[in-house]
């Protein structure tokens, strides 16, 4: 006989991506991705993962080709660490932007919240490209275990299933706010989320997919 009672309602829980909002998190890893729009540009991504979620949550797999890694504690998120991609040019006022210049500022800021301002001075002159510093960050993942509080901003879009997705951002720097600081300290200047002002609705139109809530690891790094 068919019952009608306990039947649950609802989503189907915890999403395994990021979402917008001000989180406590950890990096993984961190890359550089060409921007295809435009040549030589190129955006930093931030892979990220959140607070363990408990024993209930089911996380993407770290690598679907390793199970035996068994799966990530929290959600993850690839989260580029501007709006905009980075590129050489000029600002409507006639001051010259360096794409190189403007990432290493980034990585800089990030070196002073997790305390290792010795790493990047320790790679002074040793590489003749930005990829290459940025390789070696990410291999000596000196980011590893540093907890960070940060403000993630975001443009809607649709997934390829026709529901409402984020593709993720840090928010820029300014005079009364900063997108991350270190969980270790107060949070003095941190950026207050606030949808009016974060997310960017989205358009009539597919972009690429950065993680459904499948058990494909989401193309998110360890």
């Amino acid at each position: 006989m068919l019952s009608t009672k306990d039947i649950k309602t609802g989503g189907g829980g915890t999403p395994k991506t990021l979402q917008p909002g001000n989180l406590k998190v950890k990096i993984n890893a961190v890359t550089l991705e060409e921007f295809k729009f435009k040549p030589g540009a190129l955006n930093l991504i931030l892979h990220l993962e959140g607070e363990n979620q408990g024993d209930d949550f089911e996380g993407f797999w770290i690598n679907k080709d390793n199970e035996s890694l068994g799966r990530h504690k929290g959600q993850v998120g690839k989260v580029r660490a501007s709006e905009w991609a980075y590129v050489d040019g000029e600002t409507k006022s006639g001051i010259k932007i360096n794409r190189d210049t403007e990432i290493l500022k980034f990585l800089k800021n990030l070196c002073n919240e997790i305390g290792l301002d010795s790493w990047l001075d320790s790679q002074d002159g040793k590489h003749k490209t930005i990829n290459s510093l940025v390789e070696k960050f990410n291999d000596d993942k000196v980011f590893k275990d540093k907890w960070l509080n940060i403000c993630l901003a975001a443009k809607e879009y649709l997934n390829k299933e026709g529901y409402t997705s984020y593709d993720l951002f840090l928010p820029k720097y300014s005079k009364t706010g900063v997108p991350f600081e270190s969980a270790i300290k107060p949070q003095t200047k941190l950026i207050k989320f606030k949808e009016a002002d974060h997310i960017r609705k989205k358009k009539e139109e597919n972009l690429p997919d950065f993680g459904s809530n499948d058990d494909s690891t989401g193309g998110f790094k360890l």
